[in-house]
């Protein structure tokens, strides 16, 4: 955690990389990694690995409010030295609650240096909900209540990343009756022009890595569904990718804890997996450098990356209600429209190549003449 301005120390990636012993040929491989994210060409791997070797160091300040600390966990647990752990690393994180060593007025010193000094220059992290019951009493930092700091520091932020469900939707502390009044940051800090949810419990660090990077590359954030989200990660639902589609197509469902179908990777529909409604990229990221995920380890998803994911997809171990039967080849349209539209959340899917045009500016011509 430094306190270096944006723009210091113009070699500063470089010399991280090679202090880590990381190599070029692994950076770039990472950068190839990161167009693949994006669906960008082969011909953008060096564009975004000079923007990220060029690009100013980011200073970042992190919130927490109501929450579990748990994407904080997830942002600490890099294991093995590379180059997404060198981005995550190398930000100079100036406040951090958890993870500084500065407390009290010193601590507070640090959050005020940036927000007045690099004012528009700066992104912030918000992890957990905003409380607005009690006129904000529920949550006080410093004598300042979470809604005021948060509208303080997002409203001088260069953009404003809202990490896990909490932060994003409200969470688990925004789930009926929502005693402290809970809401995520879109919710409570009202006209923010560059925020991006990042939500999950915890959101993955490689979602935060790539997300990083495209912001140092083009000083924006990436598209967003009309939650907020960012494609790249949220997409396609969990269903589109999951390693146990295959069974679902063929009909082959767990039947109970244990039994021979759990054993052999059988579909986890009947248990409760709310993988046809939830958008996320956890079957193709994964988790712990890409070992497993909970229903590669025989657990059904909850739909944690959805909005009010608390209250809509309760009980976690039952299946959706009205969810258009079983049996062999099921036309997932159907059945992702249908399942969604009982939970009250029909969240259109769109294509990664789209995003890839976006970020070119290819297409939109064709679409205006069309």
């Amino acid at each position: 955690m430094g306190g270096r301005v944006m723009g210091e120390d113009r070699g500063w990636f470089a010399d991280e990389l090679a202090a880590r012993h990381v190599t070029r040929r692994e950076f770039l491989e990472f950068c190839g990694l990161v167009a693949t994210y994006f669906a960008l060409p082969k011909s953008a791997v060096a564009a975004i690995a000079e923007a990220v070797e060029r690009a100013k160091k980011p200073v970042l300040v992190w919130l927490e409010f109501q929450d579990c600390a748990g994407n904080s966990e997830s942002f600490l647990r890099a294991s093995r030295p590379s180059a997404a752990d060198v981005i995550l690393e190398t930000l100079s994180l100036d406040y951090h609650e958890t993870l500084m060593a500065a407390a009290g007025h010193r601590a507070q010193e640090n959050l005020d240096r940036v927000v007045n000094d690099l004012d528009g220059q700066y992104l912030v992290v918000v992890e957990g909900s905003i409380p607005t019951g009690a006129n904000g009493a529920y949550c006080t930092i410093g004598g300042q209540s979470a809604l005021q700091i948060a509208r303080e520091v997002c409203g001088k932020a260069a953009g404003t990343i809202a990490i896990g469900t909490c932060a994003a939707y409200g969470g688990l502390p925004a789930a009926a009756p929502n005693p402290t009044g809970a809401l995520g940051v879109s919710d409570a800090v009202p006209g923010l022009t560059n925020l991006v949810n990042l939500p999950a419990c915890p959101a993955n660090a490689e979602n935060l890595t790539a997300l990083v990077v495209y912001y140092l590359t083009y000083s924006k954030f990436p598209p967003l569904d009309r939650v907020g989200r960012p494609l790249f990660a949220y997409g396609k639902t969990i269903h589109d990718n999951c390693e146990r589609r295959a069974h679902y197509d063929g009909g082959q469902y767990v039947e109970d804890w244990g039994d021979a179908g759990h054993r052999h990777g059988y579909c986890l529909y009947k248990m409760g997996c709310k993988g046809p409604v939830t958008y996320q990229n956890c079957p193709t990221v994964r988790w712990n450098e890409g070992t497993n995920w909970p229903i590669g380890c025989g657990h059904p998803c909850v739909g944690c990356a959805e909005p009010q994911f608390w209250d809509r997809m309760t009980p976690f171990y039952a299946h959706l209600a009205g969810f258009p039967g079983f049996g062999v080849h099921s036309n997932l349209d159907k059945v992702g429209l249908g399942a969604a539209a009982v939970v009250g959340a029909a969240f259109a899917a769109h294509g990664v190549a789209k995003i890839g045009q976006k970020l070119l500016g290819v297409g939109e011509q064709d679409e205006d003449d069309s």
